[in-house]
């Protein structure tokens, strides 16, 4: 866990280039997403990007990225996800050996888990209070318990008590996924 750092969006701008260049007219978009994406929110130095597609063509999506160097990651749990009850599919990609460190998160563009990971950016990039409180809530995780798996298993379920917050400013403010 690090403090937020101002390089973070020109990283993501500089991996949004390369996978337009390699994927076409494929995605609908390309966001910045998860912690880095949030001025001022300590987050693991690793950045999260969410390619929203149409659909998933898998066969194709793979080769496409196997050609600018990016691995498929084996794990199941890397090709589905639970978003508000619902499964959805989903792929993820890391980066060639000794680049820069980054998730991709392929997502169909309808699908409730590529709104999920909007409304966790825009809520606390608008929420300063709900910002401060889950930097300091990651920040006590990750002292207390430096297991990433077990991290996350905690993580979880405050994850869900952030997002029922973000999803009452939702409601409050008219936000929805452009």
């Amino acid at each position: 866990m690090v403090d937020y750092r101002p390089e973070w969006p020109r990283e993501f701008e500089r991996l949004a280039e390369l996978l337009h260049e390699a994927l076409g007219d494929l995605p609908v978009a390309i966001d910045h997403v998860g912690s880095t994406s949030v001025p001022g929110l300590p987050a693991k130095d690793c950045i999260d990007v969410q390619v929203r597609m149409r659909s998933i063509d898998e066969a194709r999506v793979v080769a496409l990225f196997a050609a600018i160097g990016f691995r498929c990651r084996p794990e199941p749990w890397n090709r589905s996800e639970a978003s508000g009850g619902i499964h959805c599919r989903k792929l993820v990609f890391a980066p060639p050996i000794g680049a820069r460190s980054c998730n991709v998160h392929l997502r169909e563009s309808t699908g409730p888990n590529a709104r999920y990971a909007l409304l966790f950016r825009d809520y606390l990039r608008a929420d300063e209070p709900a910002r401060r409180a889950w930097g300091a809530f990651k920040h006590r995780l990750a002292v207390s318990v430096p297991g990433l798996m077990d991290y996350g298993q905690i993580k979880a379920p405050a994850t869900d008590v952030l997002m029922a917050a973000a999803e009452r400013w939702a409601a409050d403010t008219g936000w929805t996924v452009l």
